[in-house]
């Protein structure tokens, strides 16, 4: 297709803009005009919603019509609104008579009543609004001409249980409107085949074409190093705040990315304390409030703000032109994750994305150095696919009885065209439904559990409507922790903080949040009332997972450790830290697995170079101190980072591969999750999405407490009188394959025995220098830990680094 072929407006557009269409977007058209859906992979900056929208645009211009033509599904309520900014903008230009509106959990009711009824022609939305709206009885009717549905950013969709949900709501759209196209979006795909068979109906890739957009100008990447040494230890690059404040002064604007809502705080204040020129500076993550992030994101749009501190809630498509360098604090931990976020600088192809990592230590610095050449050689990271949730799919199935009593074998058969569900089984289905029926063997006594019901001719429905209006107050995917609202007394909320860090305070106390130092006055049932302070605080505490370092790029760090001929590249005292390694100890080859044991201060310590990530090695420290007690080795505790475990106990350790044998799974790590609350916490976020549990009743929203009480009462009941309970076991799926990154464990005790190396040292070695000072640290007052970190990481950095 030549630009020739687009209707006047668009092209008179392009050449008011003096622009001209990409060569992907008109490949998307001409995937659209075959009637095929289609996956583009595109670097950001290169156009990928003027793609996705090309061929609605024409189609609305060419045959104008009334009604939901194209649906636009985000991940993030934000894209959703700043999509719908570049999108108007465009249309308006072009004198297009195209309603855009905005859909998702922040829009207000009556908005939502009259977009039922008269349907704008674009409709931007998140999964689960889609949801909610596919509940609807006059769903059939809102979408029966529907046209096309376009995902954006697919990679933060497809492999998890939003993915799910919005597998399942395509194959019901496909359902209403036969002939509906499906169109993904995305800068950073591995496994583009794996993503083309999760968009396609049926599964069948071969519908799906795969368009992908010209490359952009190489990121340009630097490695900040430290005025003096690389840190021994700390995750979070704090000591570079004055270098990192002198980026922001000689940049337009710079976003600095941070992994976590806590080190997000830390590093606002830190850049406060040194930005000496007063730049305007903001901080923007998922706890803060609606409207303080909308504040931030308004002062980033009208260029107001130099710097602005984020988490991953900024990783996604915002679209700000004038950010023209990204920093990340600490390491990226993925290739994909860095260039998802060094898009985010320079939204133009023909100019290279200015981007500087600080690394927080010296495996750090390493894992730096393997993110950059992952991206030099376009290696992203593996996308994992996996079977859909069966709390998810009950879900799901309720919605569409909300909408209308259905056939069991014709929801069987729509379900299992959504790829994640393909292979659901007859009695899995079965035990699905039968848990909307009635809640199970053990709880079908209790008529607040008994949704549906089956008609004599074999249809099922909604046992009565209290149930409908209770799925649609409490549908969803996204199960937050229990939180408190951050409020002044004046009623002004600020966010939210987790229950758990609010316990631990008392009036009086202080706490940095919004880039504020925040002082407690008192506590209620779901607020946390504060008020300013100039006094010194600590920084609230998230729960949840750590992102873990991608396989990739462990594999190239240990690819480092092995290959001498690597090291010139390295700073002096990186180089130094291996080479005495090495002389010391030994470095492990690619495939082996490494543990030193080791004598210090009284104490017998062993450290494993597993390279498996902080969540894996977290359960492995459990599971090893566990069997370490059976084996009356007195153990004291474990500490961990991405690179290594260290375990240190009274009696030394001489057969360490008797504490990685596979078995430790099947052994201690059921015993560990089914008395830990791993498995409960697991159990409270499927029996939300499941709708065994209610967060909200009509008018009153249930406290985090309740919700926990709720389901924790029904947790005993099952685990007493139903073991086999179908919600059980999606917790147990759930508790091993995302809380504890079980499956890399599974994979490190399957190689252990094979690969071990034992070293046995008379002293610590240089690389147990980085682990080893974390322990006791969790232990020291914020604000001195940093410095007593530093004085630990030294001394015993002295003692491993000594020649004789």
């Amino acid at each position: 297709m030549s630009v020739s072929d687009l209707p006047a407006p668009i092209t008179d557009w392009f050449a008011a803009k003096g622009w001209a269409p990409r060569a992907h977007q008109l490949d998307m058209l001409d995937v659209a005009r075959a009637g095929h859906h289609g996956l583009l992979v595109a670097s950001t900056g290169a156009g990928k919603t003027l793609a996705g929208f090309l061929p609605t645009l024409t189609e609305l211009i060419e045959t104008p019509t009334q009604g939901l033509h194209t649906l636009y599904v985000s991940p993030l309520k934000a894209l959703a609104v700043d999509v719908q900014r570049n999108l108007l903008n465009p249309i308006a230009e072009m004198g297009l008579d195209i309603r855009v509106e905005t859909r998702t959990g922040d829009t207000p009711s009556d908005r939502k009543a009259r977009q039922r009824i008269k349907p704008p022609q674009i409709l931007l939305t998140t999964p689960e609004s889609l949801s909610l709206l596919l509940s609807y009885p006059d769903s059939g009717l809102i979408f029966e001409n529907l046209r096309t549905i376009v995902v954006d950013e697919v990679h933060a969709f497809a492999t998890g249980k939003r993915g799910d949900l919005l597998s399942l709501c395509m194959a019901r759209l496909q359902r209403l409107a036969p002939d509906l196209r499906r169109v993904a979006l995305s800068a950073t795909v591995a496994d583009a085949d794996g993503y083309r068979a999760w968009l396609a109906p049926d599964g069948d890739i071969d519908t799906v074409d795969l368009v992908q957009g010209e490359p952009g100008v190489p990121a340009n990447i630097a490695i900040l190093l430290p005025e003096g040494r690389v840190p021994w230890s700390g995750h979070s690059g704090r000591y570079a705040a004055e270098q990192v404040m002198a980026e922001i002064e000689t940049h337009k604007t710079s976003i600095v990315f941070c992994n976590t809502r806590s080190l997000a705080e830390l590093i606002f204040q830190d850049l406060w304390k040194v930005n000496a020129m007063s730049l305007p500076i903001g901080i923007h993550h998922g706890s803060l409030s609606l409207e303080a992030r909308r504040k931030v994101e308004g002062a980033m749009a009208d260029g107001k703000l130099r710097g602005l501190v984020a988490t991953a809630s900024l990783d996604l498509g915002v679209d700000w032109g004038d950010v023209d360098c990204v920093i990340q604090m600490g390491a990226p931990k993925g290739s994909s994750r860095l260039l998802q976020r060094i898009g985010r600088s320079n939204h133009r192809m023909d100019e290279a994305s200015e981007a500087v990592l600080v690394p927080g230590n010296r495996f750090e610095y390493l894992e730096a150095r393997a993110a950059l050449d992952a991206v030099d050689a376009g290696e992203l990271d593996p996308d994992i696919f996996r079977q859909g949730g069966l709390d998810v799919l009950a879900q799901h199935i309720m919605a569409c009885a909300c909408a209308a009593p259905f056939q069991e074998a014709e929801m069987l058969d729509e379900i299992r065209s959504a790829l994640p569900y393909s292979a659901l089984t007859d009695a899995t289905f079965s035990r699905v439904l039968g848990f909307i029926r009635d809640g199970g063997y053990a709880l079908q006594a209790y008529d607040k559990f008994k949704r549906l019901t089956q008609d004599a001719d074999g249809s099922w429905r909604v046992s009565h409507p209290k149930f409908v209006a209770q799925h649609r107050l409490n549908a969803g995917i996204i199960v937050e922790a229990t939180m408190l609202t951050v409020r002044f007394k004046n009623g002004r909320s600020l966010g939210k903080v987790e229950e758990g860090f609010a316990a631990t305070l008392s009036p009086g106390d202080t706490f940095f949040f919004a880039g504020m130092s925040l002082e407690v006055m008192g506590m209620d049932t779901e607020d946390l009332l504060v008020r300013a302070t100039a006094r010194p605080a600590r920084i609230p505490t998230y729960g949840g997972a750590r992102m873990a370092m991608s396989t990739n790029l462990a594999q190239r760090v240990r690819g480092f450790l092995a290959d001498p001929s690597e090291w010139p590249r390295f700073p002096d005292d990186v180089r130094e830290w291996l080479e005495m390694q090495q002389r010391r100890s030994t470095l492990p080859a690619p495939g082996q697995l490494l543990v030193e044991t080791f004598p210090r201060e009284g104490r017998h310590y062993m450290v494993a170079y597993s390279f498996e990530g902080w969540n894996a090695h977290q359960s492995l420290g459990m599971l090893v101190t566990r069997r370490m007690e059976t084996m009356g080795l007195k153990p004291l505790g474990f500490v961990s980072n991405d690179y290594a475990l260290a375990c240190y106990g009274l009696e030394p350790i001489t057969d360490p591969q008797a504490l990685f044998s596979p078995d430790i799974l099947e052994d201690e790590f059921v015993d560990w999750v089914q008395s830990s609350a791993l498995l409960k916490r697991a159990f409270r976020e499927v029996a939300v999405i499941g709708g065994l549990v209610e967060r909200q009743h009509p008018g009153k929203r249930k406290t985090g407490k309740q919700v926990t009480f709720s389901t924790d009462l029904i947790y005993d009941v099952l685990r007493k009188y139903e073991p086999g309970h179908l919600l059980l076991e999606a917790a147990w799926a759930d508790a091993r394959a995302r809380m504890t990154d079980v499956g890399r464990l599974a994979d490190l005790l399957d190689r252990a025995v094979d690969t071990m190396l034992h070293v046995d040292l008379d002293r610590v070695s240089p690389l147990a220098v980085p682990v080893l000072t974390l322990i006791g640290r969790e232990k020291i007052a914020t604000g001195l830990a940093d410095d007593a970190l530093l004085i630990e990481a030294e001394a015993l950095a002295e003692e491993a680094m000594r020649l004789d």
